[in-house]
């Protein structure tokens, strides 16, 4: 056994062992290449002899992208899938065009079986292909030939055979119950990154773009659907239980984009205000749930046309819920493919959380059919900006479409806080990253590629501002528009149309990982105030001590108390520091870097400058966004060393009068780590009280039932508040939770949505093996998607050992769908100390079945990041402890507590 990172290896995962000893180090160091868990890749570990570090370094596969003597112009596909035993035939037909002679074919194919291929070149004679040569590992296939096709346009046809999987991934199979109760199956696609190449042999990179002529051949009581819309439906002459199905050829596009479906579905129609056809796809029965979906995209896409000046390309979109779906939604240009948690709203069963984050998927999909589809990725390492941009722009959308929702403040909590913390640790990683191999794809979709991307994007247009920033994004459309394109390129347009240097700027934020602290002093001098700005790279585990500090072009904006929400100031920071002279400024004046959230680093005041803007929180001038980066910057500055976690609990009582539903959220998000650590510790018991202390004005402010003119955010505060002091164990809410709870489960007063979540979690927490028996009849019981969700997310609350392993078994049992298994165990994993150990436990235990299942997938490298993401809670309490009271003792805490909360 190898002792690696503190944990015993296997000696079978050594693949190699040398050692050197570089000039600059007294003792050797020992490169030990591990062979990986879950691919071909193989990791070499440089672990030093003097200090006993080690560092991964992923060695990339070897890749060679397609050749390109041989390229399709036009795909004639025509499928026959069978849905009993899950095969399908296929026949391709595809115009292609040779640029130079060859006697081979090369293309990307898996878990394909080709029967026959030839080529016949334009007025001439068939050449039957000889021999087909699998290289399964690049899933590539070479088609030989007797001899040379000669330059020029021909027909390359391929009779092949493949499986419907159940790996949710290329042409695969999804389960589902029919209004009789019987389980069919329905056959679906999902093909980004790679995996168009599983349903028909393809050149399947995103820059060898063709036009498709789709056709299916399926039963005739089931509904098929494709990118485009159907021209053409016949008898099917070979068996009369079979229609034939032609679509309409579609643009010019990428692989990845293609898609298919065939089952059974109910639908709404609707029309855009600019005539494009709308229909959102149903499970049957179930057609009422896809209109809230159906209301946005048909204001979503005007939206869209008007921003981009460009319009929606094709005569209409198709938006449906798919029953197993590994991702949240895939953009396919025309129908776009959604789990059925992402696009179904039932008006009574469904909560607010859920109609936000419908909204803000819809706008994220259909964001993807200009930027993405329209014009796409030259190659996966500009992956982050078709994911970024759309990510950035879905909150533009809602903000348009549900102004209500105050959205832009719950981004800096959901998607730019969340990539602060991810990119503070030494294990992130550029946005832009050069991938080679496709496999390497996977690796990538992650909250640096999406959150980040976002962020960054977010900076942008405010540096440029909006109308420069359309103008720019105007031209980059129209320029690549059914072409490929490049981050670069983007950069070009932009830099065009607003005359800065956003190319210098932004390869400045996506070209390195890490982003920087802000440090910031200030000085009177008679009416001015003079700052002292600097700038260095901030990260989770304490002061960067490297020899070589990045810089970041960073666009400062300053407001004043006189105004908060007016930047009365910006300033590019090209350099580590700067001095700057703010005039006409009182002593009594308080100074705000980075109004509105928007920069994305953090900021570390001076203390006088920080005492100074605690009354613009606790009197509410200063803007909830800019509440929520004050509380969540300091958060992180003590998780990392640099301040005491006192101060940031004192911090906390400003908020006492705070409102808003998303400065809520950050600060139960933080306490809720804070407590995490604490469970390691003495003070588990103190940090619960503290949070009763915080929350319980608020949730009596609140009561447990909506109030006349209430609205979307209230309904999300009273969920948020009243969960927060459930799990905290406050009595009044534990014992209201179970009187509800019981009436809910007896039938004699329902739940409304809003409350299920709180409530669940709080009977879970506090209950038993019955209270776990009745909460998994509930899962059974539950007709809708959602509610089967909120039920598998809270499971985990449950405190007894020998229910959290059953817990664990329920999640990978045939009750809970493949893609929802995640999460079950996530909920365990982020439950409590024991469920911490017991999860990760369990996908050691079972991680041949996990592994199988995903096939290496994003979903799997969800479960690891999920469970190793409450893992290194342990690591982190010594940091924690350092910044508590020095005494260990309970009465050091409470003494503190009470300071912080008279």
């Amino acid at each position: 056994m190898l002792l690696f990172l503190g944990r015993r290896v296997p000696l079978s995962f050594v693949h190699r062992v040398t050692t050197c000893c570089p000039s600059s180090l007294s003792k050797p160091i020992w490169l030990i290449k591990l062979r990986s868990l879950t691919s071909t890749t193989h990791r070499t570990v440089f672990v030093s002899a003097a200090s006993q570090n080690t560092r991964i370094m992923p060695e990339r596969r070897p890749f060679v992208r397609l050749p390109t003597d041989v390229y399709p112009v036009n795909y004639g596909l025509s499928l026959k899938p069978d849905l009993i035993d899950f095969t399908f035939e296929g026949k391709l037909e595809a115009v292609v065009e040779v640029t130079q002679a060859t006697n081979q074919i090369v293309m990307n194919c898996a878990d394909i079986d080709i029967i026959t291929a030839s080529f016949a070149p334009q007025g001439g004679e068939e050449i039957n292909a000889t021999g087909f040569n699998y290289q399964n590992e690049d899933e590539k296939v070479t088609l030989s030939f007797p001899s040379a096709l000669q330059k020029g346009s021909g027909s390359l046809k391929i009779d092949f055979v493949g499986e419907l999987n159940d790996k949710m991934k290329g042409f695969y199979r999804s389960k589902y119950t029919a209004p009789s109760g019987e389980i069919r199956y329905a056959a679906v696609t999902q093909f980004e990154a790679t995996d168009a190449r599983r349903a028909f042999p393809c050149w399947d990179e995103p820059a060898i773009k063709a036009t498709f002529d789709i056709t299916l051949i399926v039963p005739k009581d089931r509904v098929a659907l494709s990118n485009m819309n159907v021209i053409d439906r016949k008898p099917y002459p070979e068996d009369e239980n079979l229609v034939e199905i032609k679509f309409a050829t579609t643009p010019i596009m990428s692989t990845y984009l293609v898609a298919f479906v065939i089952g059974e579905y109910d639908f709404v129609e609707g029309q855009s205000s600019d005539g494009v056809t709308v229909r959102v796809y149903t499970p049957v029965g179930k057609a009422e749930q896809g209109k809230f979906a159906l209301e946005v995209a048909t204001k979503t896409l005007p939206f869209y046309k008007d921003y981009f000046s460009v319009p929606y390309p094709l005569p209409k979109i198709d938006l449906i819920a798919i029953a197993d779906f590994a991702a949240g939604a895939m953009e396919n240009w025309g129908l776009v493919t959604y789990r059925e948690t992402a696009l179904l709203i039932d008006p009574k069963n469904s909560c607010a959380s859920s109609r936000q984050w419908v909204a803000l998927v819809v706008g994220h999909e259909l964001a993807h059919q200009w930027f993405g589809n329209l014009v796409t990725m030259e190659w996966w390492t500009h992956l982050w900006l078709n994911e970024g941009f759309a990510s950035w722009i879905e909150y533009l959308c809602v903000d348009h479409c549900f102004p209500e929702y105050d959205i832009w403040t719950q981004f800096v909590s959901a998607d730019y806080t969340r990539a602060l913390d991810l990119d503070a640790l030494d294990s992130s990683h550029p946005i832009e990253v050069n991938v080679g191999h496709p496999s390497e794809v996977d690796e990538i979709f992650d909250a640096i590629s999406y959150s980040k991307g976002a962020s960054v994007i977010r900076m942008l247009h405010n540096y440029i501002g909006d109308e420069d920033f359309r103008k720019g994004m105007n031209a980059y459309l129209l320029k690549f528009q059914h072409k490929n394109a490049s981050t670069e390129d983007l950069w070009d347009c932009l830099e065009q149309a607003s005359g800065k240097p956003i190319a210098a700027v932004m390869g400045s934020w996506t070209k390195q990982m890490g982003f920087p602290i802000i440090v910031v002093d200030q000085e009177q001098v008679s009416d001015d105030r003079i700052l002292k700005i600097s700038q260095k790279k901030f990260c989770a585990s304490g002061p960067h001590n490297g020899e070589e500090c990045p810089n970041w072009m960073v666009p400062i904006s300053i407001c004043t108390s006189e105004d908060p929400k007016c930047t009365k100031l910006k300033v590019l920071l090209d350099r580590p520091e700067t001095t700057i002279t703010l005039s006409g400024i009182n002593t009594d004046q308080w100074i705000k870097i980075n109004p509105g959230t928007v920069g994305f680093y953090r900021i570390q005041y001076s203390s006088s400058m920080l005492e100074s803007l605690l009354p613009g929180i606790r009197d509410l001038s200063l803007q909830p966004v800019d509440r929520l980066g004050l509380q969540n910057d300091l958060f992180s500055l003590s998780r990392a060393g640099m301040i005491s976690t006192v101060e940031v609990l004192k911090l906390m009582e400003a908020f006492v009068n705070e409102p808003n539903y998303t400065v809520w959220s950050d600060l139960s998000c933080n306490l809720g780590v804070l407590s995490s650590l604490l469970s390691h510790t003495d003070f588990h018991e103190e940090i619960q009280e503290f949070i009763r202390d915080l929350f319980t004005p608020i949730g009596l402010e609140l009561g447990w039932d909506s109030k006349p003119g209430e609205g979307h955010l209230d309904a999300l505060l009273r969920s948020l508040v009243l969960g927060k002091l459930g799990k905290a164990g406050h009595k009044p809410t534990l014992e209201e939770a179970r009187r509800r709870f019981k009436d809910h489960v007896e039938g004699k007063q329902i739940l409304p949505a809003d409350l299920r979540s709180p409530v669940y979690l709080t009977v879970l927490k506090h209950g038993d093996s019955t209270t776990l028996d009745t909460m998994l009849k509930l899962h059974k019981q539950a007709d809708m998607q959602e509610e089967k969700n909120r039920i598998e997310r809270v499971l985990g609350a449950i405190s007894a050992p020998d229910l959290i392993q059953k817990v664990l078994n329920f999640a990978i049992s045939e009750e809970v769908r493949p893609q929802d298994t995640v999460a079950a165990i996530g909920g365990v994993a982020g439950s409590s100390k024991q469920g911490r150990k017991a999860a990760w436990k369990f996908v050691k235990d079972n991680w041949e079945e996990l592994y199988n299942r995903y096939q290496g997938g994003f979903l799997i490298s969800r479960l690891i990041k999920v469970n190793h993401s409450h893992r290194i809670m342990k690591s982190c309490v010594d940091v924690c402890a350092q910044n508590l009271p020095s005494t260990n003792t309970s009465s050091s805490f409470h003494f503190f507590l009470e300071t912080v909360i008279p």
